[in-house]
């Protein structure tokens, strides 16, 4: 399956960008919400920044609040030499309120980093991107081929699959707001 442009199909208000390990997607997410926020979209949710290159730390994540532009680490320090997930937990928590916070306050759209590991597997912001679609709110997130089934699953196959560029992003938003 392949990512679909909002042209040729039928525009749906849960996205996702479909990617490969080779696309940058989180660079995708944070251009995209720069973007539509310049354009006066009020945005929630939450979009991951890689900070491992300035730490030293390949695994170091934080995660910026799209409402308060406010960021936190997202991933914990477990000791050298440890193989465990460095989720933060309660990153994860702090993550949730703020999503559903966007939510409860007229968020026009809301931003997930990712479906992935942890959503596929039924934990993670899964339940918040269930509570954003029960609540009307547009949600955009971004999903690797390696989980395309599970999203699938998850949206019933009711979701917008978008190119991983900006201008796919923008279009498929576009396309939401104003129907031909």
């Amino acid at each position: 399956m392949t990512a679909s442009t909002p042209a040729s199909s039928t525009v749906l208000p849960i996205a996702a960008i479909l990617y490969t390990p080779t696309d940058n997607v989180e660079a995708v997410l944070v251009e995209a919400a720069a973007r539509l926020g310049e354009r006066g979209v009020r945005l929630g949710g939450v979009i991951q920044h890689d900070i491992g290159g300035a730490l030293n730390d390949p695994c170091a994540m934080e995660l910026e609040d799209l409402s308060s532009g406010t960021r936190f680490s997202l991933s914990q320090e477990l000791g050298r030499g440890s193989e465990a997930c460095r989720l933060d937990p309660d990153a994860l928590a702090r993550a949730s309120m703020i999503v559903r916070n966007g939510i409860d306050h007229g968020a026009e759209l809301v931003i997930f980093n990712k479906f992935g590991a942890q959503e596929a597997a039924g934990a993670g912001l899964r339940a918040e991107m269930g509570i954003a679609a029960l609540a009307g709110t547009p949600l955009l997130t971004a999903v690797g081929h390696r989980f395309l089934a599970e999203w699938m699953e998850f949206t019933g196959g009711e979701s917008s699959l978008l190119a991983p560029s900006v201008d796919s992003v923008l279009a498929w938003w576009n396309a939401l707001r104003h129907p031909a």
